[in-house]
């Protein structure tokens, strides 16, 4: 684990529970979806830790749960120290500065009435109104340009729409925006799902440059192992809202513990078709089981090849096995 000086964020039982409603007029709550369902895991200064798992499984609401998007059911966000639940509106407007978001959806995530300078520019126009940030509009202006050539567009497109650009074009101005106003960490919700392959590298290859250029640090969430493998320097596995391993990103992939990355690492394509014959599949059996019940143990138990009695009954705890290497899985530690 990274020395306590080192982590920038870290988090602790997380969890964000989503109430389940019945009634047209007078609604009761009769369950609740457990989309998180209580994860630790810490990020380091300048680093790019990579969540994954399948869809459904909780990684944007994480994402969202630590930008405040949603109000954590439970657990502790510390970021550089402070935990983000527990900050007043006016604190917490400050802490944002410093953390900001990069959607999945390109198409989306622009307002298609304004302009793309003005996209870029309103995080900024907004913090300067409230007294946090000393800018002028000249100042605005200027470092609106710079970053839309940063990103890989001309400084001349400030004045178009959303419209008129391409879905990697677009993804490109909400890295500018994302960037404005010098955030020390970015929550990127699976940047790239949406662009073709081709493109895909493109912006993958801009974002380690800007973590180069400006010392930033990534949570990067995605459901494609290949695009993880490719950026990240760890790697947290999550399944059906909690993590199951956190390793460095070349040991998860060589040495993967849990049955479920295993499951997840034989699925990924490998190019040379000799050794993708060779190597042996792994099937789960059954469906990802519904979120909306409590579970007394392993989170993977319905659909686990082996497991075991204890796995019924008892919730394996994250733990390291390894040296920086953690697993929640009875095969590798004592209960």
């Amino acid at each position: 684990m990274a020395e306590g000086n080192n982590i920038l964020l870290d988090v602790r039982g997380l969890k964000k529970h989503f109430p389940i409603e019945e009634g047209a007029i007078f609604k009761r709550v009769v369950g609740h979806v457990r989309a998180v369902d209580g994860i630790d895991f810490e990020i380091r200064k300048g680093e790019t830790m990579g969540l994954v798992g399948e869809s459904g499984c909780g990684k944007s609401t994480t994402a969202r749960a630590i930008a405040q998007l949603y109000k954590p059911t439970a657990g502790e966000i510390n970021f550089e120290g402070r935990d983000l639940c527990c900050l007043k509106r006016q604190e917490l407007l400050r802490a944002r500065m410093d953390l900001q978001m990069i959607f999945q959806d390109p198409y989306a995530s622009l307002n298609p009435r304004m302009t793309i300078g003005s996209a870029i520019a309103e995080p900024m126009e907004i913090y300067a109104r409230r007294g946090l940030l000393k800018i002028t509009r000249q100042e605005i202006r200027k470092r609106v340009e710079d970053l839309l050539e940063r990103v890989g567009l001309s400084r001349y497109f400030v004045n178009r729409f959303p419209h008129e650009f391409s879905g990697g074009q677009k993804q490109r101005i909400g890295i500018a925006r994302a960037l404005a106003l010098n955030p020390k960490l970015i929550l990127a919700d699976e940047p790239v799902s949406a662009l073709d392959v081709s493109i895909q590298s493109q912006i993958l290859n801009l974002l380690r440059d800007l973590q180069e250029e400006f010392g930033l640090t990534y949570l990067f969430i995605a459901h494609d192992l290949a695009v993880i493998h490719h950026i990240s320097n760890r790697v947290a596995v999550m399944y059906l809202g909690v993590i199951v391993e956190i390793a460095e990103s070349a040991v998860l992939y060589e040495e993967p513990l849990h049955p479920y990355t295993r499951a997840l690492l034989s699925a990924v394509p490998i190019p040379d078709p000799a050794v993708e014959r060779a190597r042996q599949r792994i099937i789960l059996e059954g469906d990802v089981p519904s979120p909306d019940r409590e579970r007394h143990g392993c989170y993977f138990y319905d659909r686990c090849s082996q497991r075991m009695e204890v796995c019924k009954i008892n919730i394996p705890r994250l733990t390291e096995v390894k040296p920086n290497h953690r697993v929640a899985c009875y095969l590798h530690h004592s209960p």
